[in-house]
């Protein structure tokens, strides 16, 4: 947890281990100096506090410095990737290791926050092998316990890159509760209590998006478009039970399984046309 937390630390620990990730720079104090001298466009991250997009800036040209974090962080190589990918790992107290098949992450333009999740991944056999392998030799040198999801780039050219590492049940598998014969969450007890491990077979493909607070809206949540979701087939309802809703507050999620991953996305997309969290008040 030490390493992980700060993400300065973690992105050393990668590298001294031969993990493969994007060429990064200590900043303690930003200038438009070393962010040019470094070079654009580029991805600023606090070192600490940073989650589900807060804490990440990315700069595209040096007229976008004056978007930059005030803060202690890093500055790594903007990645262009073919597609973001995670991979779920869970580790017991004995050693033995179990992964997910990588789901792919498909985030909204401007906002790096997790839009539709789908699982698979539409990627070959190769690169599944590969970044399973990278997952795992990076949750192993962590010496970690429990579940995992690191989170992976497939750049353009070809490399396979970690991005973070989340040492924690993850948004990336939220989808297993449905789709997997063990979910993350009691795959992770499992883990930190020594029992074998579940198998983490693939019952269904599926496909996740969240369901955040509408824009503008703050107060006691109301559901909008619910009967016309749950008339959807294969959607799977979860509200986490929150009392307040704010703008792009997580107040839950949504899984729709279908054998058919094409299907299933295209089901996912309307059910994000179709249902919205927004305050009372403005209902």
């Amino acid at each position: 947890l030490r390493i992980i937390q700060d993400k300065l630390t973690q992105k050393q620990f990668l590298a001294d281990n031969g993990i493969p990730t994007a060429p990064f720079e200590a900043v303690e104090s930003p200038t438009p100096e070393q962010f040019a001298a470094f070079g654009y466009p580029l991805v600023q991250k606090a070192r600490r506090g940073g989650y589900d997009g807060r804490g990440v800036a990315i700069l595209k040209t040096p007229e976008d410095f004056d978007q930059h974090l005030p803060v202690p962080s890093l500055i790594e190589r903007f990645v262009e990737a073919d597609k973001e990918i995670a991979v779920l790992v869970a580790r017991n107290t004995k050693g033995e290791v179990a992964t997910y098949a990588p789901v792919e992450m498909c985030f909204r333009a401007g906002e790096n926050v997790l839009d539709l999740l789908l699982a698979p991944a539409d990627i070959d056999d190769a690169t599944q092998a590969e970044a399973e392998a990278i997952a795992i030799k990076t949750v192993e040198s962590l010496d970690g316990v429990g579940i995992f999801g690191v989170e992976l780039f497939l750049s353009h050219d070809g490399e396979i890159l970690v991005n973070e590492i989340a040492p924690r049940t993850h948004n990336s598998g939220h989808h297993t509760i449905e789709a997997n014969v063990t979910d993350q969450f009691e795959q992770h007890l499992r883990a930190i209590l020594g029992l074998p491990l579940g198998s983490t077979a693939t019952l269904c493909p599926a496909a996740m998006l969240n369901l955040l607070g509408a824009p503008g809206e703050t107060g006691r949540p109301v559901i909008r478009g619910l009967e016309e979701t749950l008339a959807i087939p294969g959607v799977c309802l979860h509200l986490y039970g929150k009392g307040e809703t704010r703008p792009f507050r997580k107040m839950g999620h949504i899984t729709v399984l279908d054998p058919d991953r094409h299907r299933a996305r295209a089901k996912a997309l309307q059910v994000r046309d179709t249902i919205e969290i927004g305050a009372e008040e403005s209902a």
